[in-house]
């Protein structure tokens, strides 16, 4: 048997604003000590994947890549990479048509969202097997939480009756109002549905083809124009497989959820009832209770460089992410939510969590989200291919910025039309070309680069590089980079 860890690793996070941003989603948000999308990786190894297929955006590749390269036994991988999202239909349906092309029809699929926190690594293994022996017999399998509260933010799954035991879905309903959640808890027959799934590629493909034949038959043309090849990496014996799509092919796919699409019509879907907790982290009292709350029920998240001092505080979380050293103080509150980075502050109480979502909304409708204001779009510190970057001050004429290097990586050698930039390196080794001559430089040592001067700079050490730049020039946006050559193919 072939077994298929399909991770979707999609969407904004927009409720966990301004920590999940759409350049660095909820998937890599650390909860635990690792990111979530490292925690999915990791529980499909865990019930024996033989191979890792990710579904992710374009922009997301290095990122995701990074995360790999930094576990320490990261697994072999291919790439689909979507243009822009389209649902989890056309996502799976991708995924399907991949996995049979690669490993036939029999190839069992596990399909795991990239941003679920399941603690409990071996009873979820147990549920997992259970639902690959049911997939093995052609069946549909979803995994069905059983609710703990009337919830208005899940869809739920109808069976016979709430148990131990595996048994046939009678129905899929959508996200229901309170009055109706109420009810479905009190009949004893509903789960929530957790967005997980197994089946073989066989199995999906042809329930694609009976109940949604409109987005197979789109799927199947988008990948027909697809590109595939092996990533080109250094000491990487095994490189990662990626397949990037048309634009337009992509697009021309039905924007559809995979509930929608199969499984509220096919007659062979079956659940395997979860025995492990789980949380699909969807706002932030859920990150809240992943933590270990103190006497007075705070928790703390991230927080970078930050000291808490709480008086009179309960029910109270906090999370920080600064440049620099900060004390946050709370007194005199309760039930908050408080969520402090370098551009950005999120102040809610956690009854109305759900609605930081209509902030970012608000923030898109201004359109601040210029070359100079992009709190919705880039996180605090940017990841790229060979490292971060971070602006740590700005103002009309002058940027500061704080840049970091992974041994062995490089920036692009580029150059600038409206800016030229100092450079000062603090911590490590590397080369910084200016023109066509190359400097060695350690930490403490100056370089400037003047305006359209071809540049460029190296890490040759084996610890991370770090880079003080200060901009100057008329306009400071990121666009105004023209690359002359890149190690990552980018233009």
């Amino acid at each position: 048997m072939k077994l298929i860890s399909v991770v979707l690793s999609g969407g904004a996070g927009t409720r966990l604003w301004p920590a999940s941003r759409q350049a660095y989603p909820k998937p890599f948000m650390k909860l635990g000590g690792s990111a979530l999308l490292e925690q999915a990786i990791t529980r499909g190894q865990a019930c024996g994947t033989d191979d890792l297929l990710i579904v992710t955006n374009q922009d997301h590749l290095f990122l995701t890549q990074g995360l790999l390269s930094d576990m320490a036994d990261p697994p072999r991988v291919r790439y689909l990479l979507e243009p822009k999202g389209r649902n989890t239909a056309p996502a799976i349906a991708l995924a399907a048509l991949d996995c049979q092309a690669a490993h036939g029809d029999d190839a069992v699929m596990l399909v795991l969202p990239a941003d679920h926190l399941i603690p409990d690594t071996e009873a979820f293994v147990a549920n997992a097997l259970e639902a690959v022996r049911q997939a093995q017999k052609g069946r549909l399998v979803v995994f069905g939480i059983q609710p703990t509260s009337p919830e208005t933010g899940f869809g739920y799954i109808e069976v016979a009756k709430l148990g131990r035991d595996v048994q046939p879905v009678l129905k899929f309903v959508e996200k229901p109002d309170l009055a109706t959640a109420q009810e479905y808890l009190a009949t004893g027959r509903f789960y929530w549905n957790s967005g997980m799934f197994c089946f073989t590629a066989g199995a999906m493909l042809a329930a694609l083809a009976q109940h949604a034949p409109d987005v197979l038959q789109a799927a199947g043309k988008a990948l027909a124009q697809s590109t595939s090849q092996a990533m080109s990496l250094p000491d990487e014996p095994n490189p990662p497989h990626v397949t990037r799509f048309h634009a337009h092919s992509f697009g021309l796919q039905p924007d559809i959820s995979i509930d929608y699409a199969v499984m509220e019509r096919a007659d062979n879907v079956t659940l395997v009832p979860a025995r492990f907790g789980w949380s699909d982290v969807g706002a932030w009292p859920a990150v809240a209770q992943a933590h270990t709350p103190d006497a007075s029920g705070n928790t703390l998240g991230a927080a970078d460089g930050a000291d808490w001092v709480a008086v009179n505080t309960t029910g109270t979380h906090v999370h920080v992410d600064s440049h620099c050293h900060k004390v946050v103080a709370t007194v005199g509150v309760q039930d908050l939510v408080v969520v402090d980075t370098p551009d950005a502050l999120l102040v809610t109480t956690k009854r109305e969590a759900q609605n930081v979502k209509r902030v970012v909304d608000a923030l898109k409708e201004r359109h601040i989200n210029s070359p100079h204001h992009q709190s919705t779009l880039l996180p605090p510190a940017v990841h790229r291919p060979w490292g971060t970057y971070a602006t740590l001050k700005e103002e009309d004429g002058y940027k500061v910025k704080r840049i970091t290097v992974k041994p062995g990586q490089s920036l692009s050698l580029q150059y600038h039309h409206q800016r030229a930039e100092h450079w000062m390196l603090v911590h490590g080794r590397g080369i910084v070309q200016i023109g066509d001559t190359e400097h060695p430089t350690l930490p403490g040592q100056y370089h400037y680069i003047p305006l359209k001067e071809k540049h460029r700079l190296t890490n040759t050490g084996p610890d991370e590089l770090v880079l003080i730049e200060v901009q100057c020039g008329d306009y400071l946006g990121e666009d105004d980079i023209v690359r002359l050559a890149d190690t990552y193919g980018r233009s």
